[in-house]
Order: structure tokens, then sequence, then C-alpha cells
């Protein structure tokens, strides 16, 4: 048998890359893991955690001026943002120590660089030590992605906007997707003029479109100046800031430009054709059921594979690869009805199939089960937003095969409602389910 240094070599210190690393170690195996940024990942060093803490923050700004109506003064708030940068990533190194203290109590070794495929057995570091490994696990997520347009270099990317030395007094974000929307809710939170601009005629391409009817409205609730069906093709720089220019011939006038046009796996220097690694036309990784590569020691999970692009997800492949590699339990994850949510302001929270995906499916044998109303705690504050609850079910038992919702606490709403769509439960459950009242829940059961 070949002596390798390594049993497993992990190549990114994401959720997925740490919790394979943790879970392998502790079983006695020599593990390694290789991290060219921070440990943690795309989600705890530059997305979901700091991402969510901004979103807290807006939601502050919002929250003092309703309180008015419930009979607070508060006519001395003002919103710092260096304090609650500098809050977020004090917050972000924490967590980020924690990820490397992880390995490093289960056993394994952390190299704090950039790791590349040199064989099918062999990583190169970019201190330029060669390292070999039974097995690899390649978990490097994505990065973001710019459109190549004149002038692209003058935007940001949300990579950046965590670091601002300053907000801007005016922003234009480029984008319809989850990112993008849930960037200019923060931005317009914190007092920043914000444009959203997006080429198609709703927001968040792929969810239930009353769900993107409804978010695209209320963007313009909270401060938002949504612009659609218009393309950047030029940023200029200019005495007052940056000129964007539109294939619609439209120019706006901006003191940033923040492009958030999505995100593509990260391995275009990786080195995969060193070991027989094929991608698809986006860069993903192509994996088997196992998440295995075409190169049989060699596996990947996370948003490299671009299944779907959810922390829990590369956690759950993760675990899928420890059984079956390590524990002589060969498995694969199930992707299907994955709970998800976006935070927008309000927030969305869905989990099974869209409304479109449930007729190609089924056809005419859905029923489709919604409510849109104003909540309750906006009524006294003035807010004109409101909430959608749609419910989706099939067959004559109505199983729920899909339930999408927008509103306030939606995000903690669907994870457990998740549990219903898993579980294989009926509109009748859901009917005979006692509601608890007042809340914006109960309507789910009173449908």
């Amino acid at each position: 048998m070949p002596d390798y240094d390594f049993d497993l070599f992990v190549i990114g210190a994401g959720s997925g890359g740490v919790r394979a690393g943790r879970m392998v170690a502790q079983l006695g195996k020599r593990v390694a893991v290789a991290e060219e940024s921070r440990p943690g990942g795309t989600c705890v060093v530059r997305g979901c955690v700091p991402k969510k803490y901004l979103v807290y923050g807006a939601e502050y700004g919002a929250a003092i001026e309703a309180s008015k109506k419930y009979g607070w003064e508060t006519d001395n708030a003002k919103f710092d943002w260096p304090t609650l940068r500098d809050a977020i990533q004090n917050e972000v190194s924490r967590l980020s120590a924690i990820y490397a203290n992880i390995l490093e109590k289960n056993g394994a070794t952390l190299f704090t660089e950039r790791a590349e495929i040199a064989d099918k057995h062999s990583i190169r570091l970019a201190s330029g030590k060669m390292v070999t490994a039974e097995t690899i696990l390649i978990a490097v997520g994505g990065r973001p992605y710019i459109p190549e347009i004149k002038g692209a270099e003058y935007a940001i990317m949300s990579d950046d906007a965590f670091l601002l030395e300053k907000l801007p007094e005016k922003a234009v974000i480029i984008g319809g997707g989850y990112i993008a929307s849930e960037f200019a809710g923060i931005f317009a939170g914190l007092g920043v003029r914000t444009t959203q601009v997006y080429r198609g005629d709703k927001l968040l391409r792929g969810f239930d479109d009353d769900v993107r009817k409804l978010v695209t409205d209320q963007q313009n609730l909270v401060g938002i100046d949504v612009k659609l069906g218009a393309s950047p093709i030029e940023i200029k720089k200019s005495a007052g800031g940056l000129i964007v220019s539109f294939d619609d011939g439209s120019k706006i006038g901006t003191e940033c430009v923040f492009m958030a046009t999505g995100r593509k796996p990260y391995t275009s220097t990786l080195g995969l054709e060193n070991a027989g690694i094929e991608v698809d036309k986006n860069g993903a990784i192509i994996v088997d059921e196992y998440s295995r590569t075409h190169a049989k020691n060699i596996y990947a999970v996370g948003d490299v594979t671009n299944r779907v692009n959810l922390t829990p997800v590369a956690i759950r492949e993760a675990m899928a690869f420890v059984d079956t590699v390590y524990k002589d339990t060969p498995r694969g994850y199930d992707h299907s009805d994955i709970a998800s949510a976006v935070f927008t302001r309000p927030p969305v929270g869905t989990v099974g199939l869209t409304e479109a995906q449930a007729r190609e499916k089924f056809g005419d044998d859905i029923k489709i089960y919604t409510t849109n109303f104003r909540p309750m705690k906006n009524i006294i504050a003035g807010k004109d937003q409101r909430c959608l609850m749609k419910l989706i079910t099939e067959g004559k038992n109505e199983r729920v095969i899909g339930i999408h919702l927008v509103g306030d606490d939606t995000p903690e709403i669907i994870q457990a409602l998740g549990i219903t769509i898993k579980g294989g439960l009926t509109k009748a459950d859901f009917d005979a389910t006692c509601a608890v009242h007042p809340t914006l829940a109960e309507e789910i059961v009173t449908l």
C-alpha cells in the first residue's frame, strides 16, 4: 500500500470542509485541511453570518421609527456605521477562531495557505510544500461573479460590502437574486438612497411567482427604488462619483455600484485537470450521488458542486461523505424539499415545490391555498408591508408539497414547516392543528 502523508486532505475550511475534517479526525485518521482565507468559509467570514447581522442592524432603524406610533420617544436616535461594521468583524474573527480550534482539538492539521491539486493523490501548497493523501475532499465553495462590462473594476461585490470605510450616500445594486435583494434592504435600512436594477420583470428568479411579485412590490416600501428590465453596459467615473449606463438607454449617477450578479464555483485555478476531474460549463465540479468526482479517490461537497448552495446542505453532504468513505455506509444526501430563507425586509421562507413546478409535475391534480394580509404589528405602526402565505397540495389526500411565506419571522416558521413536508403531512393535518392566537403563524393552519 502507498504511504501517504494523510488519510484525508480537505481543500477549503468552510462549514462542509470543517465538518468532514473534524468527523474523520475523530475516527483516528490523519487529516489535513487547507484554507487560503480564514477558517469558516463564505458563510462565517463573508456571507450568511455577517449579512444577517447587517439585516438586524437595518431592522433596528425601521423598528425605532415604528416605535413612535407605540408611544416611544426616539428623537435622538442615530446610526454609526463603524460601530456596526467593527462589531460584526469582531464576531466573525471569534467564530473563525472557533472553526480553527475545532480542527486542531480533534487532531487535524490546518494549513493556512492555498492548496492546489498536483495529481490524484498530491496537493501543492502555496508555500511550495507538497503533501500526499489517500483521499481528497474539495470544499472551496464559490466566489462572486461580476459580468464583463466596461468599467466593472469600479464596482464592489458582496465580499467588499462588509468592510466599507464609510457607507455611501447613494448606491446602485445590480441584480435580482437573494444577495442583491437582501443587500438592497440592508443599504436602504441603514439610510443609503438605494436603487436596485434587475434585467427581469420580477425579483428572485426561481422562487414562487406570488412570492416574487410581493417581494418586488414591497422593496419599494422600505425605500428601495426598483428598476426592472435593464442591464448595465458601462460604469464611468465622474466628478460626482460614478455613472452607470444601461441597455435601455438610461443612466444613473451614484456614489457606489454594488454588483450582486451571482456566484460561481471557485475552481478555475484549482488544478482539477491534473487529476482528471471534470466540471460543467459554469465550472462546477461534476459529482455522483455520493459526491465522488471522476477521480475515484477525490470527492467534492458544497457550493463548488452547484447542487443546492446552502451552508446546511454542505454540512449534510459532508456527513454523507464521511459515512460513505469511512463508515462503510454508502449514502447520498437527498436534496429535495430543503427549506430556505431570503432575508429581505420582510423576509421570505420557502420549502417544497413552487406552483409552476407543482403544475408541471402533477398537472391539475393540485390545490392552492393562499392568504395575503397586513400583519397585526403593522397596523398601529402605520406600515403597509403585507404577509403572504401559500400552501400547495396534490392528490385526493392533499399531501402538502409546497409552502411559501413572506412576512416577519417567516424564516423561523419555515424551519418547522419543512418537517411537515418531509413527513408527508396533508392539508387535513394542518386543519386539525389548533392555532396559536394572536400570531402571524396561525394563518397557515386556518387557510
